[in-house]
C-alpha cells in the first residue's frame, strides 16, 4: 500500500488486516535546536521498518518487562501509523505518547503496537520524541539562541501533532477528531500539552494514564541540572557549546551520573526532589510561558474532554528492585520518606499512612506514600483544574498483579 503525504509517498505493509506505515519522519532537528520540517523526497519511501529510537541509556523497567533492542541515533523524529484502510472514512485518531521517565522508550516498542485499536476502526499513531538531555536540557540561560531547549521533547510532540493534522486524512483518519493519550512520562506529556500554547487546536480529547501536569522544572532547578551535567563532562558554563559536538555516548554517560545524583538526593536545595526526574520540561517562558497546571486551570485547554487516573499501587513497580534487595526496616522507610518531606515531617507522614494502610509492611508504607505523591494526587489536581472547562472523568485501576503485588501500571 502506497500513501501520498505532504513530503512524499510512503509504502507500508499489510499485517493481519491492519496497514502499518513505520518510521515516517515528521521532523528533523539539530542537537538542542527546535524541530524543523522534513525536506520532501522523490519516489516512494520505504515505511516497512521502524526508524531509529532516540539515544538513551538502558532502562531497568524495560529490562524487567521486556523492552526494545533497536538501533538508536539523533535522527529519530519518526512516527508509525496503524490503520484499517487508507481511505476517506475519516476515522477517529489516537496519538500515543510513550513513557519512560523522559529518558527512555520509543513509539516502536512492541507493547505499543496499535493493531488492536486499529481493528476497532481507529487510526493509531505512535511517536518518538527526544529524550533526556537531548530533549530537556535547559541552555537558554547560557545562550538565548537555545531558548526553549529544555522543552524540545514537547516541541517534538507538537511537531508530530502538526504532521497528523496535515497528513492523517490520507491514512483514513479525521484530523478534526484527534485524541492524545499516554502513560507515565507520556501522560505527563499529555498534561503538559494541555498547557502548551503551540499545541492548542492540534488535538480534541486527552487521556492521561498515570501522569499529570506536574512534572516540569522551574528555570532555577533546570539550571542546577545543567550545571551538574556540565561538571560530569568536565565543562564550564563558558564552554557549554562543546555539548554540540561531543559524542552522544559521552552525553548519555553524564546524563546517567546526574540521574544517580538526583536519585540519592542532590546536595543543593536548588536541585530536583530526591528520586525525582532530572530531565523533564522546563518552564522558561518560551515553549511553556507558565506551569501547565496553572495554564489548564486558566482554561488553556477549554473544550478538551479529559480522562485521567492511576493504578491502585503504582509505585510497586518502581520499588521492585528494592524489595529484591531485602525488606525495608521501619527506620529505613522513615528515612526514605524524610528525604522527600523533611526530617521534621517524616514521623507524622509515616503515622498517617500507618493508619490508612494498617496491614502494610514498611515497604508498603513507602509505596503507598510514593503512589500518592507521584501519581494519584497530581491526577486529582489535573482533573480539578480541567473540570471547570471541559468534561472530565477519573478512574483507578485495581486489578492486582500476581507478580509484584497490588495493581500496577503497564
Amino acid at each position: 500500500m502506497i500513501v501520498d503525504t505532504t513530503t512524499g509517498k510512503v509504502r507500508g505493509i499489510d499485517k493481519r488486516r491492519v496497514l502499518q506505515f513505520r518510521g515516517i519522519p515528521y521532523a528533523t532537528a539539530e542537537r538542542f535546536r527546535p524541530p524543523q520540517p522534513v525536506e520532501p523526497w522523490t519516489g516512494v519511501r520505504d515505511a516497512t521498518d521502524f526508524g531509529l529510537i532516540c539515544p538513551q541509556n538502558p532502562s531497568p523497567t524495560e529490562a524487567m518487562l521486556g523492552g526494545q533492542d533497536r538501533p538508536a541515533g539523533e535522527d529519530c523524529l519518526v512516527l508509525n501509523v496503524y490503520t484499517p484502510a487508507a481511505d476517506d472514512a475519516a476515522r477517529p485518531v489516537m496519538v500515543w505518547i510513550h513513557g519512560g521517565a523522559f529518558v527512555s522508550g520509543s513509539g516502536s516498542i512492541v507493547w505499543y503496537d496499535g493493531s488492536q485499536l486499529a481493528r476497532r476502526d481507529v487510526v493509531v499513531v505512535t511517536i518518538n520524541y527526544r529524550l533526556g538531555a537531548l530533549g530537556f536540557l535547559h541552555l537558554g540561560h547560557l545562550d538565548g539562541a537555545f531558548a526553549g531547549s529544555g522543552a524540545n521533547g514537547i516541541r517534538d510532540q507538537v511537531a508530530a501533532l502538526r504532521w497528523v493534522r496535515g497528513n492523517i486524512a490520507a491514512f483514513g483518519g479525521d484530523p478534526g477528531n484527534v485524541t492524545i493519550f499516554g502513560e507515565s512520562a507520556g501522560a505527563m506529556s499529555v498534561g503538559t500539552l494541555l498547557g502548551t500554547p503551540e499545541a492548542a487546536g492540534l488535538f480534541h480529547r486527552a487521556i492521561a494514564q498515570s501522569g499529570a501536569a506536574h512534572n516540569v522544572h522551574a528555570p532555577e532547578t533546570a539550571e542546577w541540572v545543567t550545571s551538574r551535567l556540565l561538571a560530569a563532562l568536565g565543562l564550564t558554563a563558558q564552554g557549554f557549546d562543546a555539548l554540540l559536538e561531543i559524542p552522544v555516548e559521552d552525553l548519555l554517560r553524564a546524563q546517567a551520573e546526574v540521574e544517580a545524583e538526583v536519585q540519592k538526593g542532590p546536595a543543593s536545595d536548588d536541585g530536583p526532589r530526591p528520586g525525582g526526574l532530572p530531565f523533564q520540561p522546563v518552564v522558561d517562558g518560551t515553549v511553556l510561558p507558565r506551569p501547565p497546571l496553572e495554564a489548564v486551570a486558566a482554561g488553556s485547554a477549554a473544550g478538551v474532554p479529559l480522562v485521567t487516573g492511576t493504578t491502585a499501587d503504582e509505585w510497586n513497580l518502581f520499588h521492585l528492585q528494592q524489595r529484591l534487595a531485602g525488606p525495608l526496616t521501619e527506620e529505613r522507610a522513615r528515612r526514605r520518606i524524610a528525604r522527600v518531606v523533611g526530617q521534621d515531617r517524616a514521623a507524622d507522614v509515616v503515622d498517617a499512612y500507618r493508619r490508612a494502610v494498617p496491614e502494610a509492611d514498611p515497604d508498603g508504607v513507602v509505596c503507598a506514600f510514593m503512589t500518592d505523591l507521584v501519581f494519584r494526587q497530581p491526577a486529582i489536581r489535573l482533573a480539578e483544574a480541567q473540570s471547570a472547562h471541559a468534561p472530565v472523568s477519573m478512574y483507578r485501576f485495581d486489578l492486582a498483579s500476581t507478580a509484584m503485588g497490588g495493581a500496577l501500571g503497564a
